[in-house]
């Protein structure tokens, strides 16, 4: 893993994992979300907080991997999970969101009516 700006722990150059959240996707939980986050270290895309899944804080305590990014067309900032501060960092690697055809949440298909009740 690669150190870039001082920041141990976010790598610009690893691509995201997908579209989606990777538990969602999987069958983990509820499978839909809110928003996505990246993982700054290894691209894995999880589910926001605001989420039922929660995967991308989840991954983060887990794998050691604190920073967070958005994972949300224009937003751009990480988070680091264990300080619970905004920071700012290096680009990552592309692309630094979903897909602007996916739906909010999503995905599509897959998020039930109540959604708005059934976030956290």
């Amino acid at each position: 893993m690669s150190e870039n700006r001082g920041i141990p722990g976010v790598d610009p150059s690893v691509p995201p994992s997908g579209d989606g959240c990777v538990e969602c996707l999987a069958g983990d939980g509820p499978g839909w979300w809110f928003h996505l986050r990246r993982c700054a270290a290894c691209g894995r895309i999880g589910c926001c907080d605001s989420s039922p899944g929660q995967h991308a804080s989840r991954h983060a305590r887990q794998s050691g991997h604190p920073f967070l990014a958005s994972y949300e067309p224009d937003e751009d900032w990480l988070w680091n999970v264990e300080t619970e501060q905004f920071t700012s960092g290096p680009r990552l690697a592309p692309p630094t969101h979903h897909p602007t055809t996916q739906p909010v949440p999503g995905p599509e298909g897959h998020v039930p009516a109540d959604w708005q009740g059934l976030l956290r």
